[in-house]
């Protein structure tokens, strides 16, 4: 399983854009580090459906790998950084999903 690609779901919700944009500047250099990919993100997804609609920011980055992405998470100069998304932020999730295996 560790060939799958991953992806993380992300909802936060900015309190201090501030203390965010501390974070913002740090984490594409730390994304690309571990050969990350920055997919999307939306300040104001639609929900069609479901009991508990998200609001806030959603956001969409992947990893190569679940090594990857432990290893980004795991990271010390992130962990440092994500200091400032902590101060500037209520997170409501960090979700790593699980992609699926290539078909032969």
């Amino acid at each position: 399983m560790s060939d799958v690609p991953v992806y993380m779901v992300v909802n936060l919700k900015v309190t201090d854009s501030e203390e965010y944009l501390k974070y913002e500047k740090g984490f594409f250099p730390l994304l690309k580090r571990y050969d990350g990919q920055f997919i999307t993100f939306d300040d104001n997804p639609i929900a069609l459906e479901g009991d508990a609609p998200r609001s806030g920011r959603m956001i969409i980055f992947s990893f190569p790998s679940e090594q990857a992405a432990k290893d980004w998470w795991a990271d010390e100069e992130y962990q440092a950084l994500s200091s400032y998304r902590r101060a500037g932020t209520k997170m409501e999730f960090l979700t790593m999903i699980r992609g699926m295996p290539q078909r032969d």
